[in-house]
């Protein structure tokens, strides 16, 4: 699995690369098939009372992509907002595999002969 995390107009400390990697942590044990995880952390800056925190993840699975984004005042705000999304996605992806089990055509009964 590829993380890539990367900030504009912001530099990503430590503390906040620890955070999100502890944060997908329960992403990937919900679901063990990532392939790629690309994190951007954005502040906007409007105003110096008005500062806008964006975390937007893409999550490339196998058969899928899936693209969230939150907003909040504080950065790790975001980022836990992300996360919860993101894992209610993952989850709803992971059901809808689990639900429809793909079955070869030659596994299938032929109604002529029976």
């Amino acid at each position: 699995m590829n993380l890539t995390i990367s900030g504009h107009h912001l530099e990503v400390t430590p503390a906040i690369r620890e955070h999100v990697q502890n944060k997908l942590e329960r992403i990937r044990r919900h679901f063990d098939q990532v392939i790629d995880i690309a994190v951007t952390l954005t502040v906007d800056k409007l105003r110096e009372k008005d500062k806008r925190h964006k975390a937007d993840i893409n999550l490339h699975i196998s058969g899928k992509d899936i693209h969230v984004e939150s907003l909040a005042h504080d950065l790790y705000a975001a980022i836990d907002t992300l996360v919860d999304k993101l894992d209610r996605q993952v989850i709803k992806h992971k059901d809808k595999i689990q639900e429809h089990p793909h079955q070869a055509i030659k596994h299938i009964p032929d109604p002529a002969s029976v």
